[in-house]
């Protein structure tokens, strides 16, 4: 299987998306500068964290008019994988591919620890190779991880079954105390109607090996490449 990870003036998480597909996963990964305008021969397309163009005007909102955003589209709309994590979350929701918006933590800070999330959707290429019950812990480093939407939207992405991930605890209790940045109803991960694109705020590139105090973020990868 072939992923490519794109790559942005800013980006911060491309190298360690690489050695998660690489040396965790065992499939083959390519970076893919912004530039670029062709997505050909990919499985699989990842969008890495970090802080493209330096987060002006708003996060991702510069990033989401690079060239190689277009072939990101139509990736999208072939009914491939499209993965964007955290500041490729952002970008996602900014090039249209994803409903909501995501702003300024709760708690106006920048927030970097471990959490715990716990899969809610088990029909999409992300989440079908998921423990049911079980809760996966990774890493969160973001200012703007506060995904908001309005009821009417909520209730349509409940309806639609496009919620991926909820804040959890540990225990795997969904609930305010376990929500780190605010986001409307815990939610951690969303995906778009047809369930190919993903948008997670928590890090699974950063939990992927036991090195590193995790390796729970694999088992999304290692769905991806088993349903692809």
């Amino acid at each position: 299987m072939k992923f490519a990870i794109i790559v942005f003036p800013g980006s911060n998480c491309d190298h360690d998306t690489y050695h998660a597909i690489r040396h965790g996963l065992g499939e083959e990964a390519h970076f893919v500068w912004h530039k670029e305008t062709n997505l050909d021969g990919f499985d699989t397309v990842l969008i890495p964290g970090g802080f493209s163009y330096g987060d002006y005007l708003r996060s991702g909102a510069i990033a989401c008019l690079s060239p190689i955003m277009s072939d990101v589209k139509r990736f999208a709309r072939s009914g491939r994988p499209v993965l964007g994590i955290c500041n490729g979350f952002q970008i996602l929701i900014e090039a249209g591919l994803l409903p909501g918006a995501l702003v300024s933590n709760q708690g106006l800070r920048f927030v970097s620890r471990p959490v715990f999330i716990t899969s809610v959707c088990k029909d999409s290429i992300f989440t079908s190779s998921l423990q049911d019950g079980r809760t996966y812990q990774m890493p969160i480093a973001h200012q703007s991880g506060n995904y908001l939407v309005s009821q009417e939207q909520l209730k349509e992405l409940e309806q639609n079954d496009q919620i991926a991930f909820r804040y959890a605890t540990p225990a795997g209790i969904i609930s305010q105390e376990a929500n780190p940045n605010g986001s409307t109803s815990n939610i951690a991960g969303v995906l778009n109607h047809q369930k190919n694109v993903l948008g997670m705020m928590p890090h699974p590139e950063r939990a992927a090996e036991p090195l590193v105090g995790s390796a729970d973020g694999l088992a999304i990868l290692q769905s991806i490449a088993g349903n692809a």
